[in-house]
């Protein structure tokens, strides 16, 4: 009869098993299919990679379950199943490594790095479905593994804990050796997990053997558990259109002793190992004689990290204030100018030095918009900045970069010394002149400000600490324009919750909306500037009430738009805007104008005509919060 799982690991080093995903598809299964349905549809298919792996020496069998939660089947329609799916990787995996072999029950990150809009409660309630199923059918213990940061991987294990007392192995996922994705050390981390029950902590993923062995060194020898690693076969390359990893089983073989005398107990594999690895890892190990798990060191246990500060803590490069500072002084306008669809920007730059005469005190500028493809905002922010002095205000859209790009793109402005931002959704990719192109939505925009919010903190979305801090000043959108507005002003607290620091709403065409706007938001402590665009005309007007999200036009605007072009519409455009400013300026001190197919004068003209208005009023007048007392 085997030893329990605990006293196992006390005697030897047991050797887990090697990649699923990976192994699946080098078997010739595409990516993009649920492989955890495979459990229903082809057992076969499952049992006979456990039974390689068996082969190959495999102590510890994972479970193909890795996504079998909720939220991962419920892309594929399989929310219904998840159960079924679970109990039946249970069975296979327990058919295969028999009565000598140990089963342990694999339960994925759900977030997966991500900052998803997955609460909590769904969270406990996804993980506690999973795992009581896969404890139900009779699992050795519970392996949570690929997990980036503390607060999910202990939403985890708690709900494992509830459960049973079974072992519960848990394994990060690090981009940065040092530290968790939420900025964490790995020492404070483990030493977390010891005291919420975990009986083994390691890692696995996201790098080969040199990057995992790394990362143990920074806690070997004082956690007070037996550690589990299951690196990749090094990093992924794409030839003839497959991904191949290039980590030898000779070169896990060689890296196993050295695992195991950081403190590993179960060493395996993750992505691109194979059941050769394994079998390298089961001869290196073949005598190997572990030590005891040295007890934790307190003294050595650090806390949260500490970052370095920045001396320039940003009221705005070379001490130039903010749009937030200003704002609480005085009305402050913020004009937007479309950055254009071809190559020639003397157009542009002409309007943003009209702009800065006529008194902007910033120009914003969007991040493709209406997914149409436009010159990047970062390069013309920069030109603006150096040519005119005239803040840039740039939207940074979730639509086009994944989380990489989105740091790296975050990185550059703050390089340039752009630190506004207005964070967006993006309309979706397929609206635009480009509808073959894929839209990312790595993030949402709740997210993309906590993220942001994170550089100004001196740490990076993998949760490596930077050297320096960021100052960026963020910015979140808002439509007024929406049937319910209690529920928009909700959503709008979200915003503000995840760290915005000012509002820019969709423009605004109805008097009693700004009024109403003003009473829904005065308990807000944060600056909000209303969106004002004037009509170029009256077909303007019809394509914005009726084809643009987010814009909506009162009868009375369309009517007494309806059939004006040229010249003759555009000043009607600017006589309504006036009228709506007149309204704003009284409620709100921020002001946003949108300039309409680069006739950058009327958006001169009305600038100066806030100035015009903002010399008859009261600079007392005004509370700290952008809105009349």
């Amino acid at each position: 009869m085997k030893a329990d799982l605990r006293t196992a690991m006390k005697q030897r080093v047991l050797v887990g098993d090697g990649a699923m995903g990976t192994f699946l598809y080098q078997m010739g299964f595409p990516v993009g299919i649920s492989y955890e349905e495979l459990n229903l549809i082809s057992p076969e298919v499952v049992a006979d990679v456990h039974r390689r792996y068996r082969d190959a020496g495999t102590d510890i069998f994972e479970t193909n379950t890795y996504s079998a939660n909720f939220d991962k089947l419920s892309k594929f329609g399989l929310e219904s199943k998840v159960e079924d799916v679970n109990r039946a990787g249970v069975r296979i995996a327990k058919e295969v490594a028999g009565a000598e072999g140990y089963v342990l029950g694999a339960v994925g990150s759900i977030r997966g790095g991500k900052r998803t809009n997955v609460s909590t409660s769904e969270l406990k309630r996804f993980y506690q479905q999973q795992i009581f199923a896969l404890l139900d059918e009779g699992v050795d213990g519970i392996l949570l593994e690929t997990f980036y940061d503390i607060e999910e991987m202990d939403i985890a294990l708690l709900q494992a804990r509830k459960l049973s007392d079974l072992p519960v192995i848990g394994q990060f996922a690090v981009e940065d050796v040092g530290h968790t994705l939420d900025g964490y050390t790995m020492p404070e981390a483990f030493r977390i997990m010891r005291e919420q029950g975990a009986d083994v902590i390691g890692f696995n993923c996201r790098s080969g053997p040199n990057g995992i062995m790394r990362a143990m060194e920074t806690v070997s020898g004082r956690i007070g558990v037996p550690m589990s690693v299951y690196p990749n076969a090094g990093a992924a390359d794409y030839v003839d259109g497959q991904f191949r990893y290039g980590a030898t089983p000779e070169y896990f073989g060689q890296t196993a002793i050295q695992f195991a005398d950081l403190g590993a107990r179960i060493i395996g594999g993750c992505c691109g190992t194979t059941p050769d690895h394994i079998t390298a890892i089961k001869e290196a190990l073949a005598d190997y004689v572990p030590q005891p798990i040295a007890e934790p060191d307190p003294a050595e246990i650090t806390s949260r990290i500490v970052l370095h500060e920045n001396v320039d803590e940003r009221a705005g490069r070379g001490g130039q204030p903010t749009i937030v500072d200003l704002v609480k002084q005085r009305h402050t306008v913020i004009v937007e100018l479309d950055p254009p669809r071809d190559l020639d920007i003397a157009k542009f730059m002409k309007g943003a030095e009209t702009l800065k005469a006529a008194g902007a005190d910033a120009l914003t500028l969007a991040d493709n918009s209406l997914a149409v493809t436009r010159m990047s905002n970062m390069a013309l922010g920069h030109l603006v900045q150096d040519r005119t002095g005239l803040r840039a205000l740039v939207h940074i859209a979730c639509r086009d970069r994944n989380l990489i790009g989105t740091q790296s793109h975050m990185m550059g402005f703050d390089a340039l010394g752009i630190n506004h931002v207005l964070a967006v959704t993006g309309d979706p990719a397929r609206f635009g002149d480009l509808p073959g192109s894929s839209s990312v939505y790595d993030l949402t925009s709740f997210e993309i400000i906590r993220m942001i919010k994170q550089l100004n903190d001196g740490v990076a979305f993998s949760g490596k600490p930077l050297k320096q801090k960021a100052g960026f000043v963020i910015g979140a959108a808002f439509n007024p324009n929406v049937k319910h507005l209690d529920k928009a002003v909700q959503r709008l607290e979200k915003k503000i919750a995840s760290g915005a620091d000012y509002i820019m709403t969709q423009p605004v065409y109805d008097p009693e909306l700004i009024v109403a706007m003003r009473e829904a938001t005065k308990h807000l402590d944060i600056p909000i500037f209303i969106g004002i665009m004037p009509l170029a005309s009256g077909r303007n007007a019809e394509y914005l009430h009726n084809e643009v999200p987010g814009i909506q036009l009162s009868d009375e605007v369309r009517s007494r738009m309806a059939g004006l072009e040229g010249e003759e519409g555009r000043a009607m455009g600017v006589t309504i805007a006036k009228e709506l400013l007149d309204v704003a300026t009284e409620h709100f001190k921020g002001i946003y104008l949108m300039t309409p197919f680069m006739f950058y004068g009327m958006t001169a003209e009305l600038t100066q005509y806030v100035w015009e208005k903002s010399e008859h009023q009261c600079p007392t007048c005004f509370n700290p919060n952008n809105q009349l007392q």
